[in-house]
């Protein structure tokens, strides 16, 4: 059975799109196939006009989408916080957006020790060092769900400036208004509501 079917979703450079509808209704799935983690797709996804049919074109993928998980796994290693701030290909910016999100004196802990709300913060710095590197798409789901209340309008704010397109899985009503669309999935299909 397919988790996502008949999806035909254009989104233009630099546009701000929040998805929304109830658990389940393939969200996650529709950006995970977006970045390339769902490869078994019928049809075709293609980020800043390119498809995704060579291993070139997956690498550029990777470069040109910023990924920030509904729930950051820690990993099977213990990898620490500024080792996930450099893989973001700018660390330097990464380390900066650490502290602004006030997760800067948390970099040498691994990532393990963390709470949810600061491994989500420092998610959200690596998606900084990503732009900074050059991504052009960031993919967010729930990015505000660990977080409180005034840490959830510090990531809508920091997230919706970014000079980039974003795509963002979100419950919260105060990041969706952000968003130029508001798009809601219902048993795997989409249709637009703001």
């Amino acid at each position: 059975m397919a988790a996502v079917g008949g999806v035909d979703l254009d989104v233009a450079a630099g546009q701000r799109v929040a998805l929304t509808g109830t658990n389940g209704s393939g969200k996650t799935t529709l950006l995970r196939a977006v970045l390339g983690l769902h490869r078994q797709v019928d049809g075709e996804i293609l980020v800043g006009g390119r498809g995704s049919r060579s291993a070139a074109e997956w690498a550029w993928r990777r470069r040109a989408c910023a990924w920030i998980p509904q729930r950051p796994a820690a990993g099977r290693f213990p990898l620490l916080a500024h080792e996930l701030l450099r893989s973001s290909g700018d660390g330097g910016q990464a380390l900066s957006a650490a502290e602004r999100l006030g997760v800067g004196a948390l970099v040498d802990r691994p990532l393990s020790s963390l709470s949810g709300g600061q491994l989500q913060r420092v998610h959200l710095a690596r998606a900084v060092g990503c732009v900074a590197a050059g991504a052009g798409v960031v993919l967010a789901d729930e990015p505000t769900a660990a977080l409180d209340f005034a840490g959830q309008e510090e990531a809508a704010e920091l997230l919706t400036g970014l000079p980039v397109t974003l795509l963002v899985v979100t419950h919260d009503r105060a990041m969706a208004a952000r968003c130029d669309r508001v798009l809601e999935m219902a048993a795997g299909r989409l249709r637009e509501v703001g």
